[in-house]
């Protein structure tokens, strides 16, 4: 029932298929599961005929009570699906805690638009700019270890951008599909692969500890990640992409090696030390 509700929830469509495919039952069994979840909650789901699927209504009520966290790790990695059984942990593990929750409202929207790939007309808070009302169409989910991320082509700005998905504060699904330029296979950005080769910042008197820390083999770290999300990625774990390693090695035990690998790319911006001005001088 739990897998039923996220399902319709945050991709706006359930099928019988859908069921069968993760549970590995047949189609009888998967259409009373559909019925019994109907008979739990009569009022959240309607059947599209035209689509023949089972699609939220716009009063839907979860009937589950879902953690944030869960819901955001079954939409990244695909499992979770269920209810947390709040089984005793075999050893004490604690971590640093989340204090960035988005509303399950606006994720919901923001998911169920991906999927069917619409526009999304949402209002927004930026930094920057205060409140304001944007229409963007949403490709992906990012998480950069301190907040989630929507990445969306912006109609406005004609391109894509992030946005922090707990300042978007309302969310409603346009009509009509979205172009095919502004959809995932269209971001650049996001379909460039990076190589990052992370080294003991130089400074660092011990670098075998350093080394140890991050199981690095010959003293390197071999890192790939898009070019989207390369900036948060060295943004989060403090390396210094100064190509002369100038930034305190107390705080920045990193330094990217290859700092010529940033040229082009957007978030680079988000990297300490870096500069647009550093990269053309040592290209020279």
């Amino acid at each position: 029932m739990a897998f039923l509700e996220m399902r319709a929830y945050f991709t706006g469509e359930l099928r019988r298929a859908d069921i069968e495919t993760r549970f590995g039952v047949k189609p009888a069994a998967a259409s009373r599961d559909i019925s019994a979840y109907r008979h739990l909650s009569p009022k959240n789901l309607q059947y599209d005929v035209a689509s023949r699927c089972y699609r939220p209504v716009k009063s839907f009520a979860p009937v589950f009570e879902f953690s944030t966290e869960r819901v955001l790790t079954w939409l990244m990695q695909g499992f979770g699906d269920g209810l947390d059984l709040k089984q005793r942990r075999i050893t004490p593990c604690e971590g640093p805690g989340n204090l960035v929750r988005p509303s399950m409202g606006i994720l919901s929207e923001v998911t169920r638009a991906m999927c069917a790939q619409r526009s999304l007309r949402v209002s927004y808070i930026s930094l920057s700019s205060g409140a304001s009302s944007r229409e963007i169409v949403p490709v992906a989910l990012a998480d950069n270890g301190q907040r989630w991320h929507v990445r969306a082509y912006d109609r406005a700005r004609q391109r894509f951008s992030d946005f922090v998905l707990t300042r978007i504060t309302s969310a409603k699904v346009g009509p009509g599909k979205a172009e095919e330029s502004e959809l995932l296979s269209a971001d650049e950005q996001w379909a460039r692969i990076v190589e990052l080769e992370v080294v003991p910042h130089p400074a660092i008197r011990w670098p075998d500890a350093v080394a140890a820390d991050y199981s690095m083999d010959n003293g390197v770290l071999q890192l790939r990640t898009r070019a989207a999300l390369a900036g948060y990625l060295l943004r989060r774990w403090s390396i210094d992409c100064s190509p002369d390693h100038r930034l305190n090695s107390a705080s920045h035990h990193l330094w990217l090696r290859n700092t010529m690998t940033l040229y082009g790319v957007e978030s680079a911006a988000l990297a300490p030390g870096f500069t647009n001005e550093n990269l053309e001088r040592e290209k020279e």
